[in-house]
């Protein structure tokens, strides 16, 4: 490629005698390079086990334009070398070269729900459970029963799907409520709780099962390694995982960055962020469509490996697994995993990026790293074959800087303001992952646990809801089109189709008279399960009638009562009604 250049070709061995004072020239500007923040990524991320300073290596050399006593020769007056003397950035677009990336090699695959998807998403039900299949459903029950046997004994009875299904369905509507930080006492009281809590289950039964999910045995697996920090969920992660892709399929734009979910607990590879609001947690990669936001796939980042080495080009390794599986896309991604070579590697399958960079990156050419003497809003771009380079300086002390491999031009918007289109372009593609991150933040199912394994299942909980959510509204998108908050009809309605198969089958009944009207209603049994529950009606108590009409001893009984007959709504007190007790298989026979 015309844009390298091999070690004895670079013009570094003509400075040689001047290599102290430009050194020195250099680290006083960039003193000053790096305390300007990028208009577009002023978060600094400080995360505690990723070392991410860059050295320069022993050929770096600095060529400073304004240095009087340095000479450059004629054949790079109309070309920039970079700092690491390995690229060669020209100030004019190649010759002969389309202004875009030429767009028939996108891929022309339609966006939205695949096939499969379309075929099993029956119902909002049917559209969450996609995310969770069968070797998953059995795994959790499988391992939280050995769990639930080991802490309580013999007294514990084995979970089925109803009943991890009803746990699920809790966790939603708790979101749905947004009482993640409330406690379960108060959601399950009398008086300030939800009635769907109690009638789901009793609070014992919620706070035992909470006790008891597990995702690994506690016995180490033959064939597991030891020393891999995610294997208490590893299993039931990479199985869900392989879900995402398979039910949906990405736009031409696509996001890659991080999330923090929030955590305090002890935890291997906990870490620490300054620019989010929860500071600690565990951070996950993500892939998501743009316009969208759908989780298109997740990688959870465990730290630095056992031998305790930092990873040499984390952020480009990231990019190259998550989305090997794609062709034909566009990558926006910020300055965390932007580089040249990036964007080599990602052009090999058809795929463009763009996004911000270091100012410290050795990739960059000197020459758009000072924007002293430069007019506001102005402009400096450099070029090569395959990658664009773009300094926009929109005010005082500030530096822009943008690395695409999809724009071959130097235009610029027609404002005030010009803007690059790389800008431009940049703007409207980069928020994929943050939308995703504000939208399953807002009802969320965390809950506050000293098990990370836990945070990291109310999480996929969490984007499967979403994700479930935008393959809905794809296949249905005249669903409650008039109403302004449909995610949380979706959630609320999703919530109690968890719950209701737990519902149908519950035997011992709650005491208040709300829970037992959900109960009620969620089982529309028969007229024989009907008569073996006792009516709820009007608070408001009466004397029996019976008791009224009879006398004993001389003397009319005054047995006030609320239960009335099922057929002629005659108040009849206990004595006088014909309760009996069948459970709910005899019922149906």
């Amino acid at each position: 490629m015309e844009s390298w250049c091999d070690a004895e070709k670079s013009p570094a061995h003509l400075f040689e005698s001047n290599e102290e004072e430009k050194y020195a020239t250099l680290q006083r500007s960039e003193g000053t390079m790096e305390e300007e923040a990028l208009e577009s990524d002023e978060e600094i991320y400080k995360v505690i086990e990723i070392d991410d300073n860059t050295e320069f290596g022993p050929g770096y050399h600095s060529y400073d334009e304004e240095d009087p006593e340095l000479h450059i020769p004629a054949e790079t007056d109309a070309a920039y070398m970079s700092k690491n003397g390995h690229i060669l950035w020209s100030p004019t677009p190649p010759p002969n070269e389309h202004k875009r990336f030429p767009s028939h090699l996108f891929e022309k695959m339609t966006p939205g729900p695949t096939s499969f998807a379309c075929s099993n998403a029956q119902d909002i039900k049917s559209t969450f459970e996609l995310f969770f299949p069968d070797e998953i459903k059995e795994m959790l029950m499988q391992i939280s029963n050995l769990e639930g046997k080991r802490v309580y004994g013999a007294a514990w009875k084995d979970l089925d799907w109803t009943d991890l299904q009803a746990f699920i369905g809790i966790l939603i509507l708790i979101g749905v409520y947004r009482s993640k930080h409330e406690s379960v006492d108060s959601l399950w009281d009398g008086v300030l709780g939800r009635p769907i809590f109690r009638a789901t289950m009793a609070l014992y039964t919620f706070k035992s099962w909470s006790r008891v999910i597990c995702f690994r045995k506690r016995d180490p697996e033959p064939g597991q390694k030891s020393g891999d920090k995610l294997a208490p969920i590893l299993n039931v992660w990479d199985k869900w995982v392989e879900r995402l892709p398979l039910m949906y399929n990405p736009g031409q734009n696509l996001t890659v960055d991080k999330c923090l979910v929030p955590f305090r607990g002890r935890c291997p590879f906990k870490i620490y962020m300054q620019c989010k609001p929860a500071k600690y947690g565990i951070q996950i990669w993500a892939v998501c469509d743009t316009k969208s936001s759908y989780a298109w796939n997740m990688q959870i980042h465990t730290g630095n490996p056992a031998d305790g080495k930092s990873e040499e080009d984390q952020g480009m390794g990231v990019v190259l697994d998550m989305t090997s599986a794609l062709e034909g896309h566009n990558i926006t991604c910020d300055h965390s995993f932007t580089s040249y070579a990036l964007g080599e590697e990602l052009l090999r399958r058809n795929i463009t990026m763009i996004g911000t960079i270091r100012l410290s990156n050795p990739e960059l050419p000197p020459a758009l790293l000072s924007v002293k003497g430069r007019a506001m809003n102005s402009s400096k771009f450099a070029f090569t074959d395959t990658h664009t380079l773009v300094s926009y300086h929109p005010r005082k002390n500030k530096n822009v800087l943008l690395m695409s491999t999809l724009h071959r031009e130097d235009t610029e918007s027609s404002n005030e303001l010009k803007k690059p289109q790389m800008i431009l372009d940049y703007n409207s593609t980069r928020g994929g992952v943050d939308n995703f991150d504000k939208l399953t933040s807002t009802y969320t199912c965390q809950r506050k646990t000293l098990h990370w394994p836990m945070v990291i299942f109310f999480n996929m909980l969490d984007v499967s809801a979403y994700n479930a959510f935008v393959l809905w509204m794809d296949l249905h998108p005249s669903w409650e089109a008039q109403k302004t908050n449909r995610r949380r009809i979706f959630l609320q309605d999703l919530g109690r189709a968890l719950v209701t198969p737990h519902l149908q089958r519950r035997e011992r009944l709650p005491r208040l008279p709300n829970s037992i009207n959900m109960i009620i209603e969620a089982q529309s049994a028969p007229e024989d399960i009907q008569r073996c529950i006792p009516p709820v009606t009007d608070p408001k108590r009466k004397r029996c009638e019976p008791c009224n009409r009879s006398t004993y001893g001389g003397k009319r009984r005054d047995t006030k009562t609320r239960l009335t007959c099922d057929k002629c709504n005659m108040y009849i007190c206990k004595a006088h009604a014909v309760i009996t007790t069948l459970c709910y298989r005899c019922t149906k026979e």
